[in-house]
């Protein structure tokens, strides 16, 4: 006897129009993947959007940008003396001495 795998709950609906060419162009390739079209486009859409963010957040740079990138890190700030001036006055938001 298998086990059960308890599939997500889809409570969400998306509705969009196509023209005749785009739902046949659809239609074609769920069938020739054989999935339904909802699968197919759902599937599709997804995995689109899920490389659509990951190059938001993962980027490539060569061997050159990358010694830059660490150079730059790596170099010494300029003067923080105004910083460290801050620091030394008394907090406004802090009660008592």
């Amino acid at each position: 006897m298998g086990t059960a795998t308890t599939r997500p709950t889809k409570s969400q609906q998306l509705n969009f129009r196509t023209t005749h060419r785009q739902a046949d162009l659809l239609r074609r390739a769920a069938a020739a993947s054989d999935t339904t079209v909802t699968d197919f486009v759902l599937n599709s859409a997804v995995e689109r959007a899920e490389r659509v963010l990951a190059d938001q957040r993962w980027f490539g740079i060569d061997q050159a940008q990358w010694d830059e990138f660490v150079a730059l890190l790596d170099a010494p700030l300029p003067s923080t003396e105004r910083f460290h001036a801050l620091k030394r006055r008394p907090d406004p938001f802090v009660d008592g001495p």
